[in-house]
């Protein structure tokens, strides 16, 4: 589930322990045979659809994690789009954006709503 979708509540999954993630780094994850990329930045947890709208390959967990003004976001390793870690916007085609999806740290574990 998105952050704008509203049907359900979200389940909440646990995915790793916060130290198995690098700081400004990202893994990914399987929930619901749903490929989910989480990243840490700081001691903050975001977490966004691993496919990449542009090449069509799970690969946005393995992104470069930066700032794009005031927004933090990922570049794609593919073709170098920027999508925001908070929203999933597409900053460089609204129209490309993909899911995010709550995250947070509990006890030093990570979790995602979907």
């Amino acid at each position: 589930m998105g952050l704008n979708d509203s049907n359900t509540l979200p389940r909440w999954h646990a995915i790793c322990a916060l130290d198995d993630i690098l700081p400004h780094t990202g893994v990914a994850a399987l929930i619901d045979a749903h490929a989910i990329a989480v990243f840490r930045v700081g001691e903050e947890v975001y977490a966004i659809d691993n496919l990449d709208p542009f090449s069509a390959a799970s690969v946005l967990s393995r992104g470069l994690v930066c700032s794009v003004g005031e927004r933090i976001a990922v570049a794609s390793p593919i073709y170098k789009q920027h999508f925001d870690l908070a929203t999933g916007e597409c900053l460089e085609d609204a129209a490309r954006s993909i899911n995010a999806y709550a995250a947070k740290v509990e006890k030093g574990q990570v979790f995602v709503a979907r």
